[in-house]
């Protein structure tokens, strides 16, 4: 199968920012009385729209909050979270943009998705210095869709935006079990886990992705074989 379209997962997967917005997460949840740890937090968080996070994160602990009280956190994480990258030097995941390169040069697009909304993953572009036309073809955000992960739709949006026939022409890869999800939710050629990010290898396993990689840099030879 002609593969046209690479969708990759941003923070854990091409942008390395040390797990700070499940940290900030974390910060915010506790602040407000919810006494979770990373690693919870990251279980029952990661790859998610950050509300939809929360509130999975608290529904699978023993705390309980109305919805009041969760966009409470959320509104308070999102404060947190831009004086957190303020803070922080954002880089490429090793080898995300010799991996970019490497697809653009065989004709394979280049898109990003994220549970982050628009606004902050346009700020970690403008940190990477990745520009929409130029490091990458497609961003597509929480913002952007009604359904977020693991429901296909931003998968789908960027097949519409890039006019791409069938998502069998499309691969997933991101770093959390509900990248994997919503890969097979779209019916991606492949649906990919990588070990760089949020969980791992064994909490990946449970999403039965078609690959498990440990870098970037071994896609390569699954789209060029």
């Amino acid at each position: 199968m002609n593969i046209q379209c690479v969708v990759f997962d941003m923070a854990g997967t091409t942008v390395n920012e040390d797990n700070i917005v499940y940290k900030t997460l974390q910060k915010s949840l506790n602040l407000h009385g919810v006494a979770v740890d990373l690693n919870h937090v990251l279980l029952q968080g990661a790859g998610k729209e950050k509300f939809q996070a929360i509130k999975d994160i608290i529904s699978n602990s023993s705390f309980q909050l109305d919805e009041l009280a969760q966009l409470e956190i959320f509104n308070h994480f999102l404060v947190e979270l831009d004086q957190a990258y303020a803070n922080f030097k954002v880089l490429p995941m090793k080898g995300a943009e010799l991996v970019f390169a490497a697809l653009k040069a065989l004709g394979i697009k280049v898109v990003l998705n994220t549970g982050y909304n628009r606004a902050t993953a346009e700020g970690l572009l403008k940190q990477l210095e990745w520009v929409v036309g130029d490091q990458i073809d497609l961003l597509v955000t929480a913002s952007d869709v009604l359904h977020n992960r693991p429901m296909p739709d931003m998968i789908l949006y960027a097949k519409e935006q890039l006019q791409i026939a069938d998502t069998k022409h499309m691969i997933k890869i991101g770093d959390s079990c509900i990248d994997i999800e919503e890969g097979k939710n779209a019916a991606c050629l492949y649906s990919i886990g990588i070990t760089t990010g949020a969980q791992t290898e064994t909490q990946l396993l449970l999403a039965k992705p078609d690959f498990i990689l440990h870098e970037l840099e071994a896609l390569l030879p699954l789209v060029t074989k």
